[in-house]
């Protein structure tokens, strides 16, 4: 079979290739160039060009051909303006969701087709079964071997299509296997630290690669005590639990200032400059429309806890469309999580005319509007979806 291969210059699509070449396959290392602009980049942590000779050493140490693919254009234009205008919004996007639907599995799996590839593999660890069900070829996205490790989270906005062409060499082997098989055969990145930061971009002050495109306001940080009244009121309905509280600046007292509402998210506690409190100050809420942010001391604030999350069906993806709740219909047989690594947690889910909730049994900390919820029966991811306001 001839399958293309997406070397990023790490050392689990290094992995990946080499295991396919060593099952008698014709493997292509494909090489994606998404990014060009390396001044928002920390101490010129992973640049592009490195990770590029470091896929060609791979190439030629595997004895593999290898190409590289220019998707830059497409990047900044589906993942780039993407996160701007989602943090314009207030909002909190996921870039490396995205690129995997917009770019790893489209543009890059499209090119793969047109030099004669037969399926795409990455180094994500993550599985892939194939079962027939009502007749039906079905696909099922696995969490990978390594729990610790697995990156099915950032694969669920896949789709059937998508999935039927893609393959995960690495999804049943932990990473401390990966590194010493690339070790014993003496691949050049067996030692090359993980690469960190946003997808394709690397380690990035995000404020300062936002300022790109979002202006610098001076705004009001006002905190909100623990025992403020809002606090305690119970909502009287799962639309209610599921909305954020909203706050307002005669709620709580001004601390101090920030540089602009949209630079932050729900739940970050780093970057607000304002000391001499008890407990560390967290972000409870932002307004971008008054610019102000909403902050409360402890990581346990109840500002911060919220019992649901809500979806709208039109930012809902169900990988397992066969399985996609109707109106008024619910389930509570799977697992959630809204970001990545997070224990999977106990919950509901329902559909309530054109939303999609998600009830969970314990309270959950630091909900953000922009991120992805995903569930899963056992170890398959079944679908995802935005996370509303």
């Amino acid at each position: 079979m001839r399958i293309v291969v997406g070397l990023s210059g790490g050392v689990d699509s290094s992995v990946a290739a080499w295991l396919l070449k060593e099952a008698g396959h014709e493997v292509i290392g494909l090489f994606m160039r998404n990014w060009h602009d390396e001044t928002v980049v920390i101490d010129n942590a992973c640049p592009w060009i490195d990770d590029a000779n470091d896929a060609m050493l791979v190439a030629s140490h595997i004895g593999i051909p290898f190409q590289v693919l220019d998707l830059s254009e497409a990047y900044r234009e589906r993942i780039v303006n993407y996160m701007f205008a989602e943090y314009e919004q207030g909002r909190t996007p996921n870039p490396d969701v995205l690129c995997n639907r917009e770019i790893k599995f489209d543009l890059f799996a499209k090119a793969a087709q047109e030099i004669g590839a037969e399926a795409i593999a990455t180094g994500h660890y993550c599985r892939k079964t194939t079962s027939i069900i009502d007749g039906a070829e079905v696909h099922h996205l696995l969490a990978g071997v390594d729990g610790n490790k697995d990156q099915s989270y950032f694969l669920c906005q896949l789709n059937q299509a998508q999935l039927s062409t893609a393959l995960f060499p690495i999804g049943e082997l932990t990473k401390p296997e990966v590194r010493k098989l690339a070790q014993k055969i003496d691949l050049p990145t067996a030692d090359k630290k993980d690469s960190q930061g946003l997808c394709f971009i690397g380690k990035v002050r995000l404020p300062d690669f936002l300022q790109q495109q979002l202006e610098v306001k001076t705004g009001k940080i006002i905190e909100i005590t623990n025992n403020h009244h809002k606090l305690i009121s119970e909502a009287p309905n799962l639309e209610q639990q599921a909305a954020p509280i909203q706050w307002a600046k005669e709620d709580g007292v001004v601390i101090g200032e920030h540089q602009g509402a949209h630079f932050f998210t729900v739940g970050q506690r780093r970057g607000l400059n304002v000391g001499g409190k008890a407990e560390p100050l967290f972000v409870l809420a932002k307004d971008v429309t008054e610019n102000v942010l909403y902050v409360g001391q402890g990581e346990r604030h109840p500002g911060l806890i919220r019992s649901a999350l809500k979806m709208t069906v039109s930012e809902t993806h169900w990988i397992r469309a066969d399985l996609a709740l109707e109106n008024g219909e619910s389930s509570d047989v799977y697992m959630f999580r809204f970001r990545y690594r997070q224990p999977l947690q106990r919950g509901k889910i329902q559909r309530i005319d054109n939303g999609i909730f998600i009830d969970f049994e314990s309270p959950q900390l630091g909900i953000a509007a922009g991120q992805f919820a995903a569930w899963y029966s056992g170890n398959e991811c079944i679908g995802s979806g935005v996370i509303s306001d």
